[in-house]
């Protein structure tokens, strides 16, 4: 009985159904039911491993549903550089020639020969294009001893942005109401309109006046310089121990000196107080002794 059974199981029909539904239908492995798809197919019209989002993207790069730019950063550059030189008044001219060189202008200059009582001294304020501003500064910096330098960038691409926009609006505006004006058929209709239209002009004038102004200051890097004469700014920290020495002698020379002035300023205010309390001191003693003698 138990080789019959084996052998009626050994007869049994390839591809047999392994489940049926309540209709009766047949699901092989591997396949699925009628009206459903696969995983792993591919519908037509589709890439296998894309994604509905890639082809958004892709077809965003392709220029289908547009185009996709790159937006120049609207920076503003402003720095101050200090530099000692033999001669400051000199080293002016020089820094003049090298800005004008480089494309840029100066915006202000101010010069101060040397005195009985202050060291020569100048200061200008350069106006460089913002490509050449590096090659620039490491031209100034041959002029004598750099002491600092400072550099601050500020972005304002967003602020130049809401600008374009709000000129772009104001010059579709102001077409309006110029058509509105040829249209206009009665007197307080064009009186409203060239009302509206004198604001409108005025605003975007202003607006125009700011934008020119940023993409100046864009266009061209601030610097302020400073020209100090020898011997009048603090050198920077020693490097090593014969420097730290001579600074440390330096500096023992300039505050002995220091006192010596500071003395020389004190002693006629030392010598009139003194012969003031002489006097008094005079007429105490004398005072005393007429009162003894009484």
């Amino acid at each position: 009985m138990l080789l019959g059974t084996l052998l009626l199981a050994g007869c049994s029909v390839p591809g047999a159904s392994i489940g049926t539904d309540s209709g009766g239908s047949a699901t092989a492995p591997g396949l699925a039911e009628p009206g459903t798809v696969n995983p792993g197919t591919i519908d037509p019209g589709t890439e296998p491993g894309v994604s509905d989002e890639a082809l958004d993207t892709r077809a965003f790069q392709d220029g289908s549903t547009g185009e996709i730019t790159s937006t120049q950063r609207d920076v503003i550059t402003t720095g101050m550089v200090s530099i000692t030189a033999d001669d400051p008044i000199a080293s002016v001219q020089d820094a003049v020639t090298i800005t004008e060189q480089a494309g840029g202008r100066i915006d202000s200059r101010t010069e101060n020969p040397a005195t009985d009582n202050q060291p020569a001294s100048a200061n200008l304020t350069l106006r460089i294009p913002s490509d050449e501003l590096d090659r620039t500064l490491a031209e100034l910096k041959q002029l004598g001893t750099v002491n600092f330098v400072s550099l601050n960038a500020s972005d304002i691409t967003q602020q130049t942005q809401d600008l374009d926009a709000r000129i772009t609006s104001l010059k579709t505006s102001v077409e309006r109401l110029l058509a509105l004006m040829v249209e206009a058929t009665t007197t307080a209709d064009l009186i409203a309109v060239e009302n509206a239209l004198s604001e409108r002009q005025s605003e975007l004038e202003g607006l125009q006046a700011q934008r020119d102004y940023l993409s100046d200051q864009v266009d061209f890097s601030t610097l302020t310089l400073e020209l100090y004469s020898t011997g009048t700014v603090d050198p920077g920290t020693p490097d090593d121990f014969w420097d730290a020495v001579a600074a440390g002698w330096n500096a023992l020379v300039s505050a002995l000196g220091t006192a010596i002035v500071g003395i020389g300023f004190a002693l006629p205010w030392l010598l009139a107080l003194g012969l003031v309390a002489a006097i008094v001191y005079l007429v105490i003693w004398l005072a005393r002794k007429r009162h003894t003698a009484a």
